[in-house]
């Protein structure tokens, strides 16, 4: 274990801080844009956080979006699950809603993870051994959805419960944007992976809120499969609600 980072969640936060700074610089170059500048974000933060986890945790497994899996991993209790930049269009774009994810899972379990929101700040990032004190909950419920492909389950539950709809990018950025009190409800179907999710889940849970899959069953990590296809974050004073009408609607 590194002596720098005895901490797995120093590690986790001071990696998803320095990508997130590279990101910036590989999009202030001027160099790239577009498609062009998402791909060159990807493959440099990747390098960065798959050559930064072997030397600090040469043990531990890793999955990341942006390199090729290996079944290793399987055997692993230890596994860091990362996304280099979550959000590619929106990167691609030079929006703000974009993040980077590092997450470490013990035995299929999101424990620890860092978030950085390079797009809002070059110091942003909210960790799981960092919480902060929720909001208070507003009367109209705000959910987040998706500024391309809105899910059917979170337009009806917004309508149920009578909510506003917010369009953001990234999972990432949507699953902070609860932890931030932007908003009180995630509620995504059609499709993830675990990257997209795992860093932010260890977040959100350390910070007091429900995380579980939209029918209510628990979020498990390195399998397999790593495809993980619906996700619900939001304040656990609401999941019951919100699980109850996803049922409803199903």
């Amino acid at each position: 274990m590194s002596t720098q980072f005895p901490s797995d969640a120093a590690l986790a936060a001071h990696l998803a801080e320095t990508a997130g700074r590279i990101l910036l610089d590989v999009r202030g170059s001027g160099v790239f844009e577009g498609k062009t500048l998402g791909a060159a974000g990807d493959a440099t933060a990747n390098e960065f956080l798959c050559h930064a986890l072997r030397v600090a945790r040469p043990d531990d497994g890793l999955l990341s979006e942006e390199e090729k899996d290996s079944t290793a991993r399987l055997d692993k209790s230890r596994v860091w699950i990362v996304d280099p930049v979550d959000g590619t269009r929106e990167y691609g774009e030079t929006r703000s809603d974009w993040a980077v994810h590092v997450g470490l899972v013990v035995d299929g379990i999101a424990t620890t993870g860092a978030v950085a929101l390079p797009g809002l700040g070059a110091g942003i990032v909210l960790r799981s051994d960092e919480p902060r004190s929720l909001s208070t909950i507003p009367t109209v419920p705000r959910f987040l959805i998706s500024r391309t492909r809105p899910p059917r389950e979170a337009l009806g539950v917004a309508e149920a419960m009578g909510g506003v709809l917010i369009e953001m990018g990234s999972a990432g950025a949507k699953a902070m944007a609860v932890v931030r009190g932007e908003a009180e409800i995630y509620l995504h179907s059609g499709g993830q992976y675990e990257w997209d999710n795992c860093a932010p889940v260890a977040v959100a849970e350390a910070h007091g809120l429900h995380c579980s899959r939209i029918d209510g069953s628990p979020l498990r990590y390195n399998q397999a499969d790593p495809y993980l296809p619906d996700l619900l974050i939001c304040r656990s004073e609401l999941a019951g609600d919100v699980l109850k009408l996803v049922r409803t609607l199903s």
